[in-house]
């Protein structure tokens, strides 16, 4: 009997610990402030803008111009910078959403036509890229910042955009009469 009663004490105590867990966790995720439609659309495409920013930029080290290489330097560092803050605001808030680790289907396909050019060619379709991409994320930020609904990611968006136009002017320029023209051999 003192066998069997103490296989089952030692039983509960070793299932303790998970079951403590499981119950800290449903606490937690019940103070999880809710966040709206528009603040996790928001999250996640400044994550998927991002990791394209930073794997198109990556392809530029090996395959662009002088030009785009120093834009391409500036971009890995500035979207990386802006990915540590995005997921520093939410762990610092407790909202429970995740930040994409993977491109959407549209952005792969951008990274994998970009991929797939070369020379002359791939020097165009970065620069134009880059010109969409900051063009697309500007109007991104703008409107959460005017319109969003969580004062701290806001005001975040708010402070970003300086940063987001400069990179849009920077890239701008590698469209310039160079990129784009055919070399005569």
């Amino acid at each position: 009997m003192k066998t069997t009663t103490a296989l089952v004490l030692s039983c509960l105590l070793v299932a303790a610990p998970p079951m403590v867990q499981t119950a800290a966790a449903q606490s937690s995720s019940a103070q999880a402030p809710a966040i709206s439609t528009a603040t996790q659309q928001f999250i996640t495409q400044v994550g998927i803008s991002d990791l394209f920013e930073i794997a198109s930029s990556r392809l530029a080290l090996a395959r662009g111009t002088d030009a785009q290489k120093g834009y391409a330097n500036q971009m890995i560092e500035d979207h990386g910078k802006t990915s540590s803050e995005l997921r520093q605001l939410i762990v610092v808030r407790g909202l429970k959403i995740d930040i994409p680790s993977q491109l959407d289907s549209a952005h792969q396909g951008k990274y994998d036509q970009l991929n797939n050019a070369r020379g002359e060619d791939f020097h165009a379709l970065y620069a134009s890229q880059q010109v969409a991409a900051h063009k697309d994320a500007i109007a991104l930020f703008q409107r959460y910042a005017q319109d969003g609904d969580l004062p701290e990611l806001k005001d975040w968006a708010a402070k970003t955009l300086p940063a987001l136009n400069h990179h849009l002017e920077m890239a701008q320029k590698l469209t310039g009469p160079t990129i784009g023209a055919r070399t005569a051999k």
